[in-house]
């Protein structure tokens, strides 16, 4: 699992690529902590190359939704293949964010 933070276009935008399953999901918070930790704008989680996601990486995305909600900011999110955006209907995730 790879995750790379960038700032663009004045917002943060993290890109998730590979897997993020359990064995992962510890490194991604570590990864996306400091983006949580300072909310001064937008933030876009870009899952193009995302090609799984368990419940520990949506608890993950709903830890970056409170931080964002908390400071005022949107969380938007781009790029869900179709098995992707499943997960995110079954579970109504697909209610609590925003797609770009």
């Amino acid at each position: 699992m790879k995750t790379t933070i960038k700032e663009e276009n004045n917002n943060h935008v993290v890109y998730f690529e590979g897997r993020l399953d359990t064995s992962a999901s510890s490194q991604v918070q570590v990864d996306v902590q400091p983006v949580m930790d300072n909310v001064k704008s937008d933030i876009i989680l870009d899952c193009n190359k995302l090609e799984y996601i368990s419940s520990s990486g949506l608890r993950i995305f709903l830890s970056i939704l409170k931080s964002a909600k908390a400071s005022g900011k949107h969380v938007y999110i781009q790029g869900l293949n179709n098995e992707l955006r499943q997960v995110f209907t079954m579970t109504g995730f697909i209610n609590l964010f925003e797609f770009k």
